[in-house]
């Protein structure tokens, strides 16, 4: 009887994998005659300089391969499942939860709620660890597996279990004590609820946390997200303003408290905190290299930082040789990215007087007004108010609205869809200041900066 093993979809051309005759297509048996039960297990086991890795090939014939390398080289190995088991589903009942706020009969992966522990070391998701067992505790400790992300919302325990409606939640606190007793490197997540874990709540959250550190890197705060569709659910207010200015004068205090003892600012605010405050993105150097961008903190300060380096770089002999600098062009974006993507169109158009740019803020009818953030918006919503618009030689779509490696929206609306409806040619332009450029200052030969 043929053994399961796990699955190789692709192989590096110049990894050891290649040399050794290993092809996609060819399972994994063992690694040193044990079996590999997951990402874990396999991470930790190709570490050592010799390692015997037995495969077996389609036809059933098995090879044992001996191996020697670099410690901690990888094989060059791509399996079918990332995390080489089945992922883990999440058995909270968060009250902040946004897929719990997706309206019906949209494609079943988007209700699915993660919260393995693997896929943060994997992906760099945020796990509650309610779901995260004893032993999958012991194995992060013993393969030195990090930084693993945790989504903390409240050091309080009641609290806690009252926000994830898990009564376990308070008493799954203790797993960071452990991970930070032996020396895991931690990230952490705390999604504001106003009522909930704000204003004295939040206070003592940090408080709790900064006993992390330095293990526990930085903590990003991150407000609620409200979609339309949270009938049955619990009833949550948005932030205003003025809640914004007060979380930001709390989180600078701690940073202020912080950053002499550790060198780190650690707690972090969301850029749409500042958006909503109306307060300037702070300067790079706070956002401690960068650590929570997934999280949208420092997203618009990166950005604007890397556009600001694109035009510098325009202006170096030779910059310019062989690129466009006449056009019409447009770009949508999410409301809350509006006023920084148009300040950069408007600095292009000025340095470039024959460039037009129409950027279009995006009124999230999908969702609901309230979802602001450009990542959840829909083809459905581009095209209904773009419509009859002036959208130049080419539409840019900003990235972030595809699913993964694919050129397909939230709603199932393909870029070729968009682009028949709209009767324009599109693109697609990554999250970066020098994509940002490259994209309406193009370059004949298609080399970018």
């Amino acid at each position: 009887m043929k053994r399961k093993g796990h699955l190789i979809q692709a192989v590096s051309e110049d990894g050891i994998a290649c040399e050794m005759g290993i092809e996609p297509g060819d399972r994994l048996l063992e690694i040193n005659g044990e079996t590999v039960e997951d990402v874990f297990d396999y991470q930790y086991m190709i570490e050592e300089e010799y390692v015997e890795v037995l495969v077996a090939k389609p036809s059933g014939e098995e090879w044992l391969l001996e191996i020697d390398k670099d410690y901690e080289e990888d094989l060059g190995i791509t399996f079918e499942n990332g995390l080489m088991d089945e992922y883990r589903s999440c058995s909270n009942k968060c009250i902040f939860c946004f897929i719990d706020q997706m309206p019906k009969g949209m494609r079943e992966t988007l209700y699915f709620k993660d919260d393995d522990s693997r896929l943060s070391f994997l992906q760099g998701n945020y796990v509650t660890l309610t779901n995260m067992s004893e032993r999958d505790v012991e194995r992060i400790i013993k393969y030195h597996l990090s930084p693993i992300n945790i989504s903390f919302q409240t050091t309080n325990p009641e609290l806690r279990c009252r926000m994830l409606h898990n009564r376990f939640a308070g008493e799954a606190l203790k797993k960071a004590k452990l991970f930070y007793e032996a020396g895991i490197q931690m990230n952490g997540q705390i999604v504001l609820c106003k009522g909930f874990n704000d204003g004295e709540e939040l206070d003592r959250s940090i408080r709790d946390l900064t006993r992390y550190l330095p293990h526990l890197q930085s903590v990003s705060v991150v407000p609620v997200g409200l979609s339309k569709f949270r009938e049955g659910l619990e009833p949550l207010e948005p932030f205003t303003h003025e809640d914004a200015k007060y979380v930001l004068e709390q989180i600078h205090g701690w940073q202020e408290k912080i950053f002499p003892e550790y060198g780190l600012h650690f707690v972090h605010a969301s850029d749409e905190w500042y958006i909503l405050a109306g307060e300037e993105m702070p300067p790079e150097e706070t956002y401690d290299g960068y650590l929570q961008l997934e999280n949208g903190v420092g997203m618009i300060r990166l950005m604007l930082e890397e556009f600001e380096d694109a035009l510098r770089q325009l202006e170096e002999p030779g910059a310019l040789e062989g690129r466009i600098l006449k056009g019409t062009y447009s770009s949508v974006t999410g409301k809350i990215a509006y006023p920084y993507i148009r300040r950069m169109a408007d600095r292009i158009m000025e340095r470039f007087p024959e460039i037009s740019i129409h950027v279009y803020p995006v009124r999230n009818d999908f969702f609901g007004e309230k979802i602001t953030v450009t990542g959840l918006l829909t083809g459905q919503d581009i095209i209904a108010q773009l419509k009859g618009h002036e959208l130049g030689e080419i539409l840019y779509l900003p990235e972030n609205i595809l699913r993964s490696g694919e050129q397909v929206l939230l709603d199932d609306i393909t870029v070729r869809d968009l682009s028949g409806a709209l009767q324009v040619k599109t693109d697609i332009v990554k999250s970066s200041g020098y994509d940002f450029v490259n994209a309406f200052i193009r370059r004949m030969d298609g080399k970018n900066i």
